[in-house]
């Protein structure tokens, strides 16, 4: 972005694919989303007109648009991670177009042009859990937890049993469409497990989210790290706010338990259950979706 290149040379339209432009069988109508690595755009398929999310490779601490859209890595330093990210870009949308799930984004296509590669997704309407937290959009209830987190915990099964772990489940990456039925987004972390290889340069993470193994170049990833992660996520919609950092708490745990500080507003077992995926040591936590699961079924 403008941070990183001269605004004279890279004017701040070429970051985004402009409204109208064609690619592949698609219109761009608008950016919806960006990151780091990435774009999402509100797109149409040319044939008839059904409109899809587009999910567009572009690491902008590596690389930029050309004024014809191609994209092109900042120079020979930055171009082996730029081809290596595109390749693990190209991987992931692979893997998601594999996983079959109501609440899981389903990748209906990808393909590459413009030198980078893209990913066609299933655009479906609703808000992101993120914002609901900060919009105070509805009451956050006993039903409205278990509703949510229950089905998106279906869905992280699937992952699970395919041998991925998510590694970037947080309420940004919720989307609540109707009746509070969540969709799982962004696998832009997804990883094999069990993992033996070396993760230096590769990590995601995300403060108050992403559990103390995440943070370890050896930690020993699995089923537990995304269940730190829905532990959290829930956490953050009773406090209505991030919790601290695993690598903080490991430290000093300032963070009061679920099952003292909420025990006038919740039930004991709901409490329990958040308090038991947040623990800060893997071993701790429940070791499958299918044990959290269980622990939020009311005795």
């Amino acid at each position: 972005m403008a941070e990183y290149y001269d605004p004279e040379t890279y004017p701040q339209q070429w970051n985004y694919l402009q409204s109208g432009t064609i690619i592949d069988h698609y219109m761009i109508e608008r950016e919806l989303a960006h990151g780091g690595f990435s774009s999402v755009y509100l797109a149409r398929q040319l044939e008839d007109q059904v409109q899809v999310a587009i999910k567009e490779y572009l690491p902008r601490k590596l690389a930029h648009r050309t004024w014809n859209n191609i994209v092109v890595s900042n120079g020979e330093e930055s171009r082996a991670m730029f081809m290596r990210g595109r390749a693990l870009f190209f991987e992931e949308a692979k893997v998601l177009a594999t996983l079959k799930h109501p609440n899981i984004v389903e990748v209906i296509s990808f393909f590459q042009a413009n030198e980078t590669v893209y990913m066609v997704m299933t655009y479906d309407y609703g808000i992101t859990l993120d914002r609901m937290l900060h919009k105070k959009i509805l009451p956050i209830t006993e039903s409205f937890l278990l509703s949510v987190f229950s089905l998106l915990l279906n869905g992280i099964a699937v992952i699970h049993q395919h041998q991925w772990v998510h590694l970037d489940i947080k309420p940004a990456n919720i989307l609540i469409r109707a009746d509070n039925d969540p969709l799982l987004l962004d696998f832009g972390a997804i990883r094999k497990f069990p993992d033996r290889s070396s993760r230096q340069g590769t990590k995601v993470l995300t403060n108050g989210f992403s559990p103390i193994e995440q943070y370890d170049t050896h930690g020993q990833l699995g089923p537990w790290s995304d269940i730190y992660a829905v532990g959290a996520s829930m956490r953050a919609c009773l406090d209505l706010k991030v919790p601290p950092n695993s690598t903080d708490r490991v430290k000093q745990n300032n963070l009061p338990l679920a099952v003292k500080a909420y025990k006038r507003k919740f039930p004991e077992y709901l409490l329990k259950a958040i308090d038991w995926a947040m623990e800060i040591f893997p071993e701790d936590r429940p070791q499958s979706v299918a044990e959290l699961a269980q622990a939020l079924k009311n005795p």
